[in-house]
This record gives C-alpha cells, structure tokens and sequence, in this order.
C-alpha cells in the first residue's frame, strides 16, 4: 500500500497535498464545485473532452460524490485531484489517473486546466507532479495517455513532458457526433528516471 495511504473503516485516507513549485494537487472540497463546474462549461475547455456542455452543478456534485468513494490506485478506478496555486486559493483545474485493470503496473492519466489559465505551464508542471507521484508511490512500469489527434495544445504538453508517441489511431472513435482520430502517448519508468536525472 503506498504511503500516502492509511486503511480506516470507511477506506483510505489520502495523505496530501502533493506540491510541484507553483501548485498544489489535493482532493477535491466543496468550495471547488463552482470553479468546476465553470471551466467544465467552457466550450473550448469541453472540446476534447467526454463531456458535453453546459456542465451543471448536479453533475458536478455527482461527480465529487463519487470520488469520496473512489479509492486511491484501485485498479480499473478513476482517481482524480484538484488544481490549485500555491500562490492563490481556487482550483485552476485536475487531473487524473487510472491504474489499468488488467495490469497494476500500468495507469492512465488525463487533464483539465480553465482557459484562463492556459499557455503558463500549469498542465505540464501538473502533470510531471503527477508522473513524479505515480512512478515513484506505485512503481508502475508504464503511463499512458490519449489525446484527440487535433488537440494541438494537447499532444504538445506531452511531449514536453518527455511522453513518446507511440500510436495513431485513425478514425477510431465516434466522438460528439463525428468519426475522431487519437495520438497515444507512453512513457517507462526508466524513461522518466532518465529525464528526471
């Protein structure tokens, strides 16, 4: 069990936050339904993701409700944490990961930020915390994560991260309406011990 974790009763007890040099990455509060609930509104912030827009405050309470339950790592779950600076209260987004089903030493992660606060290096220092977090408490041998093929913005925060392009799947799924394409992206532990030095 990773350390961060503690068995109680009621499950685990996450341990946080996780810090990176501008950000917090903590569990969600309920303060942060209505900052939530906005960016998930936003049109262009929606655009490649699995929602569709307005995104209400039922949802998002739904939503947080859920991760109240989810447990930490539990493969096949979702687990998701709230962006926030160090230097201003509010969550300016999250992030997620899923540790894969058929095989614990494999996740998935996924991303959010509010327009507002794109283009200053938030997403990519979230999710090197991420991937800091997660190679070094479950000692996963491979992250992956899927972007829509024209989510520009997208695959570049990945590759900057040091994440490889390692597929193009052409068309392969029926997407708000239309037939979409996806990059998949993968990075190795010893891949990430490299880059880290």
């Amino acid at each position: 069990m990773p350390a961060e974790l503690k068995r109680s009763n009621t499950g685990p007890i996450v341990m946080f936050p996780l810090k990176t040099s501008r950000l917090i990455l903590r569990p969600f509060l309920e303060l942060d339904l209505a900052a939530f609930t906005a960016y998930r509104s936003d049109p262009e912030v929606a655009r490649y993701q699995s929602w569709e827009v307005p995104y209400s405050l039922a949802q998002a309470e739904v939503y947080f409700e859920e991760l109240k339950q989810a447990q930490l790592g539990m493969p096949g779950e979702w687990y998701a944490f709230a962006i926030e600076r160090q230097s201003a209260p509010g969550i300016i987004g999250d992030c997620a990961f899923q540790v894969l089903s058929n095989d614990p030493l494999q996740a998935q992660i996924g991303y959010t930020l509010a327009r507002e606060h794109w283009k200053q290096g938030y997403a990519a220092e979230a999710v090197k915390g991420l991937l800091d977090y997660l190679f070094d408490k479950f000692t996963l041998h491979r992250i992956t994560a899927t972007c829509d093929a024209e989510n520009t913005a997208s695959f570049q925060l990945l590759e900057r991260v040091g994440m490889r392009r390692e597929a193009h799947f052409i068309e392969n799924i029926w997407f708000k309406g239309s037939w979409g394409s996806e990059y998949l992206y993968a990075l190795l532990r010893s891949e990430w011990k490299s880059l880290r030095g």
